[in-house]
Order: C-alpha cells, then sequence, then structure tokens
C-alpha cells in the first residue's frame, strides 16, 4: 500500500462507519489518521485500525501523512474544516452540502482554486446503478425528449431514528439541506443543470422529540425550514416540482419521475446506490423494468471518493465541488424564494458528470486488484 492515497477522516459520527468500511483495505487509498472533537471516539477507532493515528482536528489537518481531509463532520463545520485542509495544501473531500451557507461554498471553491488542490463531495449515491441506469435510459431517448420532471422526499423527520438528531434543525439541515443534494444531483445528472427556480417553505412545528437513544424524550428547537416546495426551470427547459418535507407520514409518490413526449421513468431513491428503474411506454398498459446498464453496482458511501481520487487529466472527479456548488446554490435559492416571495435566477452552473459504466464491484472495491 506504499503508493496508495492518503485520507484522513474528520468527524468519526454515525455515517464514518460506512465510510471506512469501504475505504479500509481498499488497495487504492490509505486511512492514515482519524480525528472527532471527542478524542476518546477517535482513540477508540484507530485502535480498531492497524496504521491508523487518532489526531487531533488540527494536527490531521497539518499532518504529512494525509493527501485528502474526509470531511464527515456536521454542515456547520464543512467550511472550516475545509479552509483548513485546503490551507495546509490539501484536497478535501465532504459530505453534503458543501457548506452551511453559499458564501462559505464560495471560500472553499476559491480556497482551492487559489491552492490548487481538488474539492469533492457527496453525494456518490447518484453513481450507483440507479440513477445511472435511469441516465443512460434518458439519453438513449427511452422516453422520448423530457418535458418535466417531479421529485419527492417526505419522512417524519430523523429525530425519530438520530440519536443527536440536533444539526438537521440547525443552519445547514432541514429537509431540504439535508435530503435535497440526493435529489437535485440525480436531477443535474438526468436533466441537466438548473437556470432558476421558485420556492415555499414553512416551519409547522418549532420543536420535535427524540425518539432514540440515551436523550430519548428530550425536547430540541427547529431553527430552520421544515417543509420546502418548489419549481425548477432545467436549463434545458425542463421544469421539475419538487417536495421536500420532515412533517408527512408517508408517501406513495415515486421519489423521481421523468415525463418524456413517448414515455415516464420512475428512478428509484437517490438516497440509495441501486434500485429498479421503470419505463411506462405510451401506448403500453404497465411498468416495465429495465435491466441494469450503468453505474458501480454495489455501490457504498466512500465510492465517490475513490472516483476521486482515481480521477486525471482525462476524467474530472464525478462528484465533484462544481456539481456541489451548484445544488447549494439550487437550495439555497428555493429558500431565498420562499423568503422574498419572487422567482431567483441562478448564477452557478455544472455539466453533468461523465457517466459511470457499468463497473463490477469487484472492480470498483478493489477486491479485483487482491
Amino acid at each position: 500500500m506504499g503508493d496508495a492515497h492518503r485520507i484522513g477522516v474528520v468527524g468519526l459520527g454515525v455515517i464514518s462507519r460506512a465510510y471506512l468500511d469501504t475505504l479500509v483495505g481498499h488497495p487504492a487509498v490509505q486511512v492514515t489518521a482519524v480525528a472527532d472533537l471527542d478524542a476518546s471516539r477517535s482513540a477508540a477507532i484507530a485502535a480498531e485500525l492497524p496504521g491508523v493515528q487518532a489526531l487531533s482536528v488540527e494536527e490531521l489537518l497539518s499532518s504529512p501523512d494525509v493527501d485528502t481531509v474526509l470531511n464527515l463532520t456536521v454542515p456547520a463545520a464543512h467550511a472550516e474544516i475545509a479552509l483548513g485542509a485546503i490551507g495546509h495544501g490539501k484536497n478535501v473531500y465532504g459530505e453534503k452540502p458543501l457548506a452551511a451557507t453559499l458564501p462559505e461554498a464560495h471560500a472553499v471553491m476559491e480556497a482551492a482554486a487559489r491552492a490548487g488542490v481538488g474539492v469533492g463531495c457527496a453525494p456518490d449515491t447518484v453513481l450507483g446503478t440507479g440513477i445511472q441506469t435511469a441516465r443512460a435510459a434518458v439519453a438513449a431517448g427511452s422516453i422520448g425528449r423530457p418535458l418535466f420532471a417531479s421529485a419527492v422526499m417526505v419522512t417524519p423527520g430523523h429525530e425519530r431514528w438520530h440519536p443527536h438528531p440536533d444539526f438537521y434543525y440547525t443552519a445547514g439541515g432541514g429537509p431540504l439541506m439535508d435530503m435535497g443534494p440526493y435529489y437535485l444531483a440525480s436531477l443535474v445528472h438526468l436533466l441537466g443543470p438548473v437556470r432558476a427556480v421558485t420556492g415555499a417553505a414553512g416551519r409547522l412545528r418549532d420543536e420535535r422529540v427524540i425518539g432514540s437513544g440515551p436523550r430519548a424524550g428530550e425536547r430540541i428547537p427547529v431553527e430552520v425550514d421544515s417543509h420546502v416546495s418548489g419549481v425548477l426551470e432545467h436549463v434545458s427547459g425542463v421544469l421539475t416540482t419538487i417536495t421536500t418535507s420532515f412533517d408527512g407520514v408517508a408517501t406513495t409518490a415515486a421519489p423521481i419521475e421523468v415525463h418524456g413526449e413517448t414515455g415516464t421513468l420512475a428512478v428509484p431513491d437517490p438516497n440509495g446506490f441501486d434500485g429498479a428503474v421503470r419505463r411506462f411506454e405510451l401506448g403500453d398498459t404497465q411498468w416495465r423494468t429495465l435491466p441494469v446498464s450503468a453505474g458501480y453496482v454495489g455501490g457504498a458511501r466512500g465510492v465517490g471518493l475513490l472516483d476521486f481520487v482515481a480521477a486525471d487529466a482525462q476524467r474530472a472527479p464525478r462528484a465533484n465541488g462544481e456539481l456541489a456548488l451548484h445544488v447549494l446554490e439550487t437550495m439555497s435559492a428555493l429558500l431565498r424564494s420562499s423568503a422574498e416571495g419572487r422567482r431567483i435566477e441562478l448564477t452557478s452552473s455544472a455539466e453533468p458528470p461523465v457517466p459511470v459504466p457499468l463497473t463490477a464491484a469487484e472492480e470498483w472495491s478493489g477486491l479485483a486488484a487482491w
């Protein structure tokens, strides 16, 4: 593993385990250090992983044994950690969103450009077989010219299962900022960038009750909108209606539907890597499941970081900072539109990343190299 790309992980919360399961032992990367505000947590993780150091956050950001910082902190800390890594000349790959606010995200991208380092950002679920098979179907004209789309995410709220859900209801949280990146990144892959939005939002409850863990029963304040709806105007002319909510119990709506001149495509949950892609053709009598045709088979958290590390002069990273910035601006514009009661034109754009060809699990996971 002497030539492996060295990864330092900052933030060892719930999602870190999924990343470590993918990255530890992979021949292309080596996790060399971990850090968390809770030093006992980083010490416990390091004790499980031979060759991994438990460092303070500042020690990790400046460590000569780290090439890329994997930023798994809460959204409010995303920009601070990213800027710290960039300041030490390191690449940074973070959980979504790119930052809690749009000005912070611009600062991250501008600092990276000056330093000549790379920025990558989740979600990487969009690189799995679900979204990529749907993208291939749209590109192949299987539903004709796309005309409009819908995206729906409804849940009663993460406090029902997350033991420390506070950050979901503070700046950088809420249903749009938390779950919207999965849907918006998918929509850019499927239909291209967004040029303008119109939004409406509401905060229907002032507090939530934690439903599990040591703090079960504790009430926490809601400081962000918990229901956001809007219309996205894509550069292509396609219109997408989007709803993200922490206020509903359930829905029968498909996570994403793309409606074309000759058919409709039902796209699986973009918070997962796979799932069935179904098509209903004009004149047909039933939905038909399309064969898997693209994407990382059996994808898991961290495949976007592996893709980021593997990128070169011939291919940009697919889970890249430019796409994350455009997604964040789209979300920020929806919230701003709601607050100001007007249509908002975007200033950023992002071309859909290069499609992912059908890639067997043993190939991307590194098992084929053993």
